[in-house]
């Protein structure tokens, strides 16, 4: 049996970020991608080696998109705007790609050099924008690492509806970051 028409690896990776942005990562499999795609899970593997190569690209993808978020957020911006501008730009891409986003965490234990590379490119781009303070590279990670902690934590508290009291999370948001910077001019 030839490949449908029409079928390739672009539009099963696609189908892939569709259903874990619906529903979750964990609802992507074999057989949910070949229901989604209309063709029989084995055709599947003219297009794709694994699930986890499918896995694999959607992190790549999902990292490349979260760094064209951020990026195009600040523009010329350093120092607090920026950080504000592409704090807002992670959680805004976390809250538009929820399964996406998702999948960037899971491939990321797999070591591949692309994937690093792509995530790696993040914390360059951040770090980037931490210039104006004029911290050491090392703290410069530290400040990296909390602030993707704090951005990490907010956005998965969010996608788990724990914001329960009525105040709008963007203003909770804009608090922790005016905090979190305020910490970094007084260290």
């Amino acid at each position: 049996m030839s490949p449908r028409s029409g079928l390739n690896q672009q539009t099963v990776i696609k189908a892939a970020i569709e259903i874990a942005n619906q529903e979750n990562l964990q609802a992507v499999t074999i057989a949910s991608l070949a229901k989604k795609l209309n063709v029989r899970s084995p055709s599947l593997y003219n297009h794709i080696d694994s699930l986890n190569s499918v896995f694999h690209h959607m992190a790549i993808y999902g990292l490349e998109e979260l760094y064209d978020t951020m990026i195009s957020s600040t523009q010329d911006q350093l120092g607090d705007e920026a950080i504000h501008s592409l704090s807002k730009a992670y959680i805004y891409f976390v809250r538009q790609h929820p399964g996406l986003y998702e999948a960037t965490f899971i491939a990321l234990k797999q070591g591949d050099s692309n994937i690093k590379y792509a995530a790696d490119k993040i914390v360059r781009f951040v770090l980037k924008k931490l210039e104006s303070y004029n911290f050491t590279y090392q703290e410069g990670i530290h400040i990296v690492r909390g602030l993707r902690s704090i951005l990490h934590g907010f956005a998965t508290i969010e996608q788990k509806e724990g914001f329960g009291i009525d105040i709008p999370t963007d203003e909770s948001l804009t608090y922790i970051l005016d905090t979190f910077l305020l910490g970094l001019k007084k260290g």
